[in-house]
């Protein structure tokens, strides 16, 4: 019965953290440009600003994750939060970017950082481990974050040209069944867990800098992983610029943006079955391919039904790469280290190519246009892909992945 409990609870309470992420968060290029008409490179200053912040932010909570184990003491931090990303967007970040973008973007970089762009990792980790404990797989409770966002992504291009403020007072209301789910979420944390958790000491942590296959799980993450969330930054931007009016294409890439999440929510059911199958680094391997034509796709379609095509294999590619990424740190690391291997290891490193590439992509967008940078970038994802495949990495075989999961 608490295996059942905590299941819905989970799910619950990710499906509504990820509704009110992509109520605030995935017309936030458009925001940006449109709404406050902040140029290309301004944008990207801004992207670039946040990836910083959230690189303080994801070694925290990687750690915290780590030291409190099962505890719900950083849901709820982040749920208090959430309260206020309509207030927060509404009367303070928009005029502080107004005013100054560089003081608009380092005051609203800690906040997005906190609430929304460094908490996802510990969510996902306190799932994680949340299933082992009580036996259901990762990618079911993500597959409800899928369903979430995409419930979002179905109104928000409409809800952004009636009025942009309406997505953020949205976001905010989820804060009140966030605290619903997690007051019915009910975790017991043994002692022997507890020893765990307070004995990870720092210096324990940066060990794995030791570790041979930590730097080859960085060449993915860096390579594959940081691309892939750069090209995703400002892509609500081109797809709108193919449409006669702004409003239209506004429209239609919240039309396509929820079938790809509601197309992913379903794949994130399947991915699991997908990555025991064939193997963690494989798996990561097919996911960098299907990545790497998705974004060398986007360069070479120039009209929108080409380009949404390619926006579809999102739903295919990321399901397959999240469930693989934490199988494979699973398969490879010890297990007490296993958020900060998630949080510091994929989402603060990715944060880290981002803060390089953000400013540089956007320039690019400003002089040589989206579809020449997609090229670029798409060549570069292939590359990383092979060098990643060829390096060696010591996995445990996924039998006994289980036979450690099922201890």
């Amino acid at each position: 019965m608490k295996k059942n409990l905590n299941y819905w609870s989970l799910s619950g309470f990710t499906f509504f953290y990820f509704f009110a992420s992509t109520s605030a968060m995935s017309l936030f290029a458009i925001w940006l440009g449109q709404t406050l008409e902040l140029s290309g490179a301004q944008v990207g200053t801004v992207f670039a600003i946040n990836a910083i912040a959230t690189l303080c932010f994801q070694p925290l909570y990687g750690f915290i994750s780590d030291k409190i184990g099962l505890k719900k003491h950083l849901l709820w931090f982040i749920t208090f939060l959430i309260m206020f990303i309509g207030p927060f967007f509404i009367y303070v970040y928009s005029p502080l970017l107004h005013y100054n973008i560089f003081v608009g973007a380092v005051i609203g970089s800690i906040y997005l950082s906190a609430t929304l762009l460094a908490a996802f990792g510990a969510i996902e980790s306190y799932a994680e481990r949340t299933g082992k404990k009580y036996n259901f797989e990762y990618g079911q409770v993500r597959m409800w974050g899928s369903l979430g966002a995409a419930a979002a992504a179905l109104f928000s291009g409409k809800l952004f040209n009636i009025n942009p403020h309406i997505s953020f007072w949205i976001a905010s209301a989820c804060s009140i069944f966030l605290v619903i789910f997690l007051l019915l979420m009910k975790v017991n944390v043994s002692e022997e867990e507890k020893k765990k958790t307070d004995s990870i000491k720092l210096k324990d942590t940066l060990s794995l800098l030791k570790n041979k296959t930590f730097w080859v799980f960085m060449i993915y993450v860096l390579g594959v992983a940081c691309v892939y969330s750069v090209y995703d930054q400002q892509f609500p931007v081109y797809y709108a610029s193919l449409f006669s009016t702004r409003e239209q294409g506004n429209q239609m890439f919240g039309y396509l943006n929820s079938i790809q999440i509601f197309l992913e929510a379903g794949m994130m059911f399947v991915a699991p079955f997908i990555v025991n199958k064939i193997g963690p680094k494989k798996a990561l391997v097919v996911a960098g391919i299907l990545m790497a034509i998705r974004i060398t796709g986007s360069g070479l379609a120039v009209e929108p039904i080409g380009i949404s095509t390619m926006k579809m294999l999102h739903s295919v590619e990321l399901p397959i790469m999240l469930v693989a990424i934490l199988k494979f740190i699973a398969a490879n690391f010890d297990a007490k280290f296993s958020a900060t291997m998630y949080i510091v290891g994929y989402y603060f490193v990715s944060q880290v190519g981002q803060a390089i590439l953000s400013p540089l992509l956007g320039h690019w967008y400003d002089t040589i246009g989206f579809s020449k940078t997609y090229l670029m970038l798409g060549v570069s994802v292939f590359i990383f892909v092979i060098v990643f495949a060829l390096l060696k990495t010591k996995t445990v075989p996924i039998q006994t992945y289980y036979s450690k999961r099922a201890g």
